[in-house]
């Protein structure tokens, strides 16, 4: 006899699907994103700091640096459609994360120039680089959205029960912090744009997940 821990994980309803009007957050992103990368490509302020000499390129940190997207969409996916409740503060991240910031860099113009002219080596790990060079320009750099889109997938590990249960979270963690650093050995940020979005992504997950979802439970339980 089956049990109930192994039944198949069943769709809702349509009207499980209400919360899925959230994932407008993500096409508003994207258009803005588009919009920003043809509008600054030149006149931007220059992200520099002294830490960026003294990292080394590495072109081996583009395969946790391309983690980023794929991570991103399986847990939009995921939450979607298994965790309506806990798709709520991660697309709430997710829309106060990357919207303003997009914002900014098209009201403040601002770019890196660290990628290196040539490959001192030739493999496929500096092709992949070279095609993310080809696809992705060096401007709209500050604050990582790297860095805030992988605090948001480490957030919502932590507090969706389902994954934390699996203990995802201690795999999230350290994959995360990975990728962050990731994108300052492929010359894909200045370290200013990481330490940038270090704070900024502690103050949504407190807004988040400390204020407004906090509240929402707090209400619910009374």
């Amino acid at each position: 006899m089956r049990k109930k821990s192994d039944a198949p994980l069943r769709i809702g309803t349509v009207k499980n699907y209400r919360h899925l009007w959230m994932l407008v957050f993500w096409v508003l992103y994207l258009v803005l994103y588009v919009v920003v990368e043809h509008e600054v490509q030149s006149d931007y302020y220059v992200m520099h700091c002294a830490l960026d000499d003294v990292v080394p390129f590495c072109e081996w940190f583009i395969f946790p640096y391309c983690l980023w997207h794929p991570l991103l969409f399986a847990m939009t996916l995921y939450l979607a459609f298994w965790d309506a409740e806990n798709f709520k503060p991660y697309m709430l991240f997710i829309a106060l994360g990357f919207i303003p910031v997009i914002l900014f860099d098209w009201a403040f113009p601002n770019g890196q120039e660290l990628r290196p002219a040539v490959f001192a080596h030739q493999n496929i790990a500096t092709w992949l680089v070279g095609r993310i060079y080809a696809a992705d320009t060096n401007t709209n750099v500050f604050p990582s959205m790297h860095v805030i889109g992988s605090a948001a997938l480490v957030a919502a590990t932590i507090y969706t029960p389902s994954l934390r249960k699996r203990k995802l979270h201690l795999i999230a963690i350290p994959v995360g912090i990975l990728i962050c650093i990731s994108t300052v050995f492929v010359k894909q940020h200045s370290c200013l744009d990481l330490f940038g979005a270090l704070p900024y992504s502690a103050l949504i997950w407190w807004l988040v997940y400390g204020v407004i979802f906090k509240k929402r439970k707090n209400t619910a339980q009374s």
